[in-house]
C-alpha cells in the first residue's frame, strides 16, 4: 500500500489506455493558451501521441507538455530562428574544421549553384527556420559530387518541431511512430505531430519518482535522470567530501578511466562492499529506474542521510550551463526547467 502511493504521487510514467480521446480534446482545448493557433490541431496531434505511447492523460501531464512547448516554440510548429543561416555557416565550419576538412573545401561547395539558381551559400545565409535549414542541408550533400563522403554528419540542426526534441532521440525512438510517413524520422520531427509525438516521449515517456514536474522540466533539457542523479551526486559529495559537480553525468562518455563521480564512489567501495567493476557497473544504470535499486545508490544516500540527520533530497536541479550557437547569454538548466515550471503553474490555475 505505502508503495503503490508514493508512486501515485510521484511523476513517474503514468499509463491510462482507456481515456476517451474526444475528453482528452476538449481538456486540451481549455489549457492551451489563448495565443495558440489551430487549437483543434494541436489538441488532436497531442492526445494522438498519449494514447499511441498510453501515457495517462491526467492534468498534470497535459500541462507538462504545454508548459515545455509553450517555452520552447510559443505553439510554433516551425519556430523562426533570427540570425539562423549565420549562426549554421559558423557551425558547419566549426564541425567541418573538427573533421579536419579544409575550410576552402567548404566555401567552394557552398558557392556551387542549387536547384533554383542561387548558390547555396545564399540560401543558407536566407534560411530563418530550423526545419528549412535542414531540408536545405539534405539536399545540399544530395546533389552535390562527393557531399555525402566530405559532409554527411555535418548538418548543424540537431534539435527541431514545437517541443525542440533531439533529433538523435527521435530516430532512436521511432518503432512505434503512430503514423505513416515517407520522408525520415529527422522530416518528421519538424511536423507539428512528429514533433509533438517525440517531445512527449521524451518528456514523459520513461518512469520516475519524482514529487515534482519541475525534476522533469530539468531531465528534458538535460538527459533522463539527470535531476536524480545529480542528487544521488550531492549526496556523494557529502560523504566523501569530494568536490563533484551537479550535472547528472555518472559515468564519463565514452570513457574507458573513471570520471570524477566513479573516483569519488570508489572511496566507498570497502564501506559499501562493492569493486570497482560493480560501482562502474552500478553507476553505468544511471540511465534508467533501475539505478535506485542498486546497491551504490541506497548505501550512499543511507550514509549521507545519516551525517545529514535527515533525509537528503533524491531529486535536485542540475547545475548545467546550456550551450548552443543559438544561445546568446549565459542560461543554465536550472534557469530552464524555472521558466517551464512557471508556464506549468498557470496552466494548473486555468
Amino acid at each position: 500500500m505505502a508503495l503503490a502511493l508514493l508512486q501515485g504521487c510521484a511523476g513517474r510514467r503514468e499509463e491510462e489506455p482507456e481515456a476517451d480521446p474526444a475528453k482528452v480534446r476538449a481538456q486540451l482545448m481549455r489549457l492551451l493558451p489563448a495565443q495558440a493557433k489551430d487549437r483543434e490541431g494541436w489538441a488532436r496531434d497531442i492526445q494522438v501521441a498519449f494514447e499511441a505511447q498510453r501515457i495517462a492523460p491526467s492534468k498534470r501531464n497535459l500541462c507538462a507538455v504545454l508548459a515545455v512547448t509553450e517555452q520552447e516554440s510559443t505553439f510554433n510548429a516551425d519556430p523562426q530562428v533570427p540570425g539562423l543561416g549565420r549562426i549554421a555557416r559558423a557551425e558547419i565550419d566549426r564541425r567541418a574544421a573538427r573533421l579536419h576538412i579544409p575550410k576552402l573545401l567548404v566555401d567552394a561547395a557552398l558557392k556551387t549553384p542549387s536547384g533554383n539558381g542561387q548558390s547555396y551559400q545564399q540560401r543558407l545565409l536566407a534560411v530563418r527556420s530550423e526545419k528549412q535549414l535542414s531540408a536545405l542541408y539534405d539536399e545540399f550533400i544530395a546533389r552535390l559530387p562527393l557531399g555525402k563522403t566530405l559532409l554527411d554528419g555535418l548538418n548543424p540542426v540537431h534539435t527541431g518541431g514545437p517541443m525542440q526534441v533531439s533529433i538523435d532521440f527521435a530516430e532512436k525512438h521511432a518503432k512505434d511512430y503512430p503514423y505513416t510517413y515517407d520522408g525520415t524520422i529527422r522530416q518528421e520531427v519538424f511536423s507539428r505531430r512528429g514533433g509533438m509525438y517525440f517531445g512527449i516521449a521524451h518528456l514523459l515517456g520513461y518512469p520516475v519518482h519524482y514529487e515534482r514536474q519541475l525534476y522533469r522540466f530539468a531531465d528534458f533539457n538535460a538527459g533522463w535522470y539527470a535531476s536524480r542523479n545529480a542528487a544521488f551526486q550531492a549526496a556523494l559529495s557529502k560523504v566523501t567530501g569530494a568536490a563533484l559537480a551537479l550535472d547528472g553525468d555518472l559515468v564519463a562518455p565514452g570513457s574507458i578511466m573513471p570520471g570524477s563521480t566513479e573516483q569519488a564512489a570508489r572511496k566507498l567501495g570497502v564501506k559499501l562492499g562493492l569493486r570497482n567493476t560493480q560501482i562502474r557497473n552500478q553507476l553505468e544504470l544511471g540511465d534508467s529506474l533501475a539505478f535506485e535499486d542498486s546497491k551504490l545508490y541506497s548505501g550512499v544516500f543511507a550514509l549521507a542521510d545519516a551525517a545529514s540527520g535527515k533525509p537528503l533530497p533524491r531529486a535536485v536541479l542540475p547545475g548545467i550551463e546550456l550551450k548552443s550557437p543559438k544561445i546568446t547569454r549565459k542560461l543554465t538548466t536550472a534557469w530552464f526547467a524555472g521558466r517551464v515550471d512557471e508556464r506549468y503553474e498557470r496552466c494548473m490555475n486555468r
